[in-house]
């Protein structure tokens, strides 16, 4: 009967690995007996006759004798942690970014996907390890030769299989949860700003952040950014809900949001009138001004347009423009939130990202799709907590650069000032007047 192992066993055999990675040259040379567990009397690294391990632990050879240690694991407990525990048990968040329910339900979707044939030479790796294996790399950002030797395959199989199960993941979920916005969507947006953070005809809140990579080859300053450091650059609209609402990622890290923008299939279906957002309403309270269009909220990194509001420059400003700078950052804090949800979610961004560009690029749109899946998987549970946009910076996302332009038409001046008027008139809230 084949030995199933529980969480509680994975840990102990970790123990007894620490306990013997601290060992000295002095206190111990070889191990001739078997390592037994001590929950449940489990025998997770069998007998030493089949798989002695030296525990000759210098600097010189400590890599050597990691080596053997991996050699001497049993298929059960390298081939995959979720192979190895029981169904019942709650896998950790922090390793694979899911829960057991959540990496079950995705695996029946992108299962048939990313399967692949056995053959007589070879037994193909199952689906759900190659999910896994993909999903621990985005959620610790680990490198492929550490997770090589987590699973017991190559390290040229874990890039492979990172890149064809990230372009599955976004595959098969864009349609359902990334869809493209239709009229009604942008309104049922637009009415989650006005409810939430009380700025009416808004369709979304808009930012790009640096996704930092290694240097490509032969690149020259393409994706080098201003910061010194090479990324691609994330650019993203994020709804009332925290939810990406659509994404453009791939821009050269020495672009800035504007440049982005304007580059992007979605600022040119913005410039040339085709994302079918709604006609211009009559803000709540404000039949007097008329009809005013919808807009999305950016910082300054971005053109002011009618269909793009950004705040006022400078700091000697007078208390109705402060105030609407501060109705407008309000607004515009949530994609910071999201950015900040998705970087604690995915640590991936914690690090500097060592693949290249077109890889990049896959593994971010695969965990902005599964940003918005697990978001509303859990919406009918507790809400997740908004990641405060003050905390520390993630290492591999950073802030684009603001150098956008600053000539505005006259439209969209009367825009910006009908929404000031607003804002200190029919739209003022109660606690305004407290914070500015």
């Amino acid at each position: 009967m084949e030995e199933s192992f529980t969480w509680g066993d994975v840990r102990d055999a970790w123990k007894c690995l620490n306990t013997m990675m601290g060992r000295t040259q002095n206190s111990v040379s070889i191990y001739t007996n078997e390592i037994t567990c001590s929950r449940n009397g489990l025998n997770l690294f069998k007998y030493a006759d089949d798989m002695a391990l030296v525990a000759n632990l210098t600097d010189d050879n400590s890599l050597s004798t990691y080596k053997q240690y991996v050699n001497t694991m049993t298929p059960e407990l390298i081939t995959g942690w979720f192979r190895s525990c029981d169904r019942t048990t709650t896998c950790s968040s922090g390793t694979y970014g899911l829960n057991r329910a959540e990496f079950d339900d995705l695996l029946t979707r992108v299962g048939p996907r990313i399967a692949r044939l056995n053959t007589s030479f070879r037994e193909a790796i199952s689906p759900a390890e190659r999910l896994a294996i993909c999903l621990r790399y985005l959620a610790t950002g680990d490198s492929f030769m550490t997770i090589s030797f987590s699973y017991r395959v190559g390290s040229s199989t874990v890039a492979g299989i990172v890149g064809a199960v990230s372009q599955a993941i976004w595959d098969c979920l864009v349609e359902e949860f990334m869809p493209v916005p239709t009229k009604q969507d942008w309104r049922t947006i637009a009415e989650g700003f006005l409810q939430k953070w009380n700025f009416p005809n808004c369709l979304g809140s808009i930012d790009g952040k640096h996704v930092v990579i290694q240097a490509p080859h032969n690149s020259g300053s393409l994706y080098h950014n201003y910061k010194g450091t090479f990324s691609i650059v994330l650019l993203a609209v994020v709804d009332a809900d925290y939810m990406f609402r659509v994404i453009d990622v791939g821009g050269y890290g020495r672009n800035s949001d504007g440049g982005t923008l304007g580059n992007s299939a979605f600022g040119l279906a913005l410039k040339d009138g085709t994302l079918d957002l709604p006609e211009n309403c009559i803000l709540p309270g404000a039949e007097p001004r008329g009809p005013l269009p919808h807009v999305f909220v950016g910082d300054e990194a971005f053109p002011l347009r009618s269909d793009l509001m950004r705040p006022f420059p400078g700091t000697n400003l007078s208390r109705e423009k402060r105030m609407f700078n501060y109705r407008l950052s309000r607004a515009r804090l949530i994609v910071e939130c999201a950015f900040g949800i998705l970087s604690s979610q995915w640590r991936m961004y914690r690090r500097v990202i060592g693949i290249n560009p077109a890889k990049a690029e896959v593994c971010v749109k695969a965990t902005c799709i599964l940003h918005n899946y697990i978001r509303r998987s859990r919406r009918s549970a507790r809400g997740s907590p908004a990641a405060s946009p003050d905390q520390e910076e993630s290492a591999g996302l950073q802030e684009a650069p603001r150098i956008g332009s600053n000539n505005a038409a006259r439209a969209a001046i009367r825009v910006r000032d009908a929404f000031t008027a607003y804002f200190n008139a029919e739209g003022a809230v109660s606690w305004q007047q407290h914070v500015i």
